[in-house]
This record gives structure tokens, sequence and C-alpha cells, in this order.
């Protein structure tokens, strides 16, 4: 699965302001509140924060990724933001983040789960790729720049 089919037009956004970890995480369970297969937006939004409180999900270099498997949802579902300013997220590095990307999906689906949680990753690892994704002026433009470094053929 490449992340391109997890991403809605609507669920990319640049830019997004937000002053705090939290507000950006409302943010993008808002984004996707109106996907089909949201079952249950509040359920969903105590699962992200109940899996950040575990660990922050702030993975270094100016990149986080909340997630959650929960029932709320009936498949996969992500969302990726770039923010205005640096948010500190609790990150491993103590850095702020700029880039989020949030994944969720069901009780059973933890392979998966992983497998993409995994494939952000490495895409993102490339400070190429991050600094094309942060120099996006549209979700457009954001989605095109995942898309070129998510093909297994180009890949970064």
């Amino acid at each position: 699965m490449n992340l391109i089919s997890l991403l809605q037009t609507n669920h990319v956004a640049v830019n997004i302001a937000a002053p705090d970890k939290d507000t950006l995480i409302d943010t993008l369970i808002e984004m996707v509140s109106d996907h089909p297969h949201v079952l249950d937006v509040d359920a969903v939004k105590k699962a992200v924060m109940e899996r950040e409180a575990q660990m922050s999900t702030g993975v270094g270099k100016g990149l986080a990724l909340p997630h959650a498997k929960t029932p709320a949802v009936s498949g996969m579902i992500g969302a990726l933001v770039t923010t205005a300013q640096p948010v500190d997220f609790g990150a491993l590095d103590n850095e702020p983040v700029r880039i989020v990307f949030l994944l969720l999906g069901k009780l059973d689906s933890k392979s998966l789960h992983v497998r993409i949680l995994s494939r952000v990753s490495r895409v993102m690892n490339h400070e190429e790729v991050r600094k094309q994704i942060l120099s996006a002026k549209s979700g457009e433009e954001l989605l095109a720049i995942l898309g070129h470094y998510d093909d297994p053929a180009t890949s970064a």
C-alpha cells in the first residue's frame, strides 16, 4: 500500500497554525472526521491521545506520527499537514515538528499499521524530501511531492 492511497485531498494541508501538540492533533482529527471509515470521532481522539500519553510520536527530524488502532474506525485513514510554525511535540530528539502524519487503523490491522508507519518514516528520513514537503504551497503540491517519493521506482 502506498501512502497516497491513504490520503484524500481534504486530509492534506500546508502551513496549519497550531500553538501546541494537542491543538494540532485536534486539527488533524477534525480533518478526517468526515471520512466514511470514521465511526466515532470522540473515540478516535481518545485513542490518539491515549497513544500519545504512552510516548510521544514525535520521531525526530521535525516529523511526528500520531497514530492509533481503534474500533472507532472501519479502515485505514491518513492525514498529512505541515505547520506554519514549529510545534513542540516532545520529540525524541527534543526538536519541534513541522511535518505531521496522522494514521488511524482498525484494532486488527497491526501488521499493516506498522508497515505504513515504517514507510512514512523511510520516506521522511531524507532531508531533501522534508525540505520539499515544507516548501509545498498547497495540499495538492504536498501530495504530488509525497507521491513522487513514495513511488518505489523513484523512492529516495
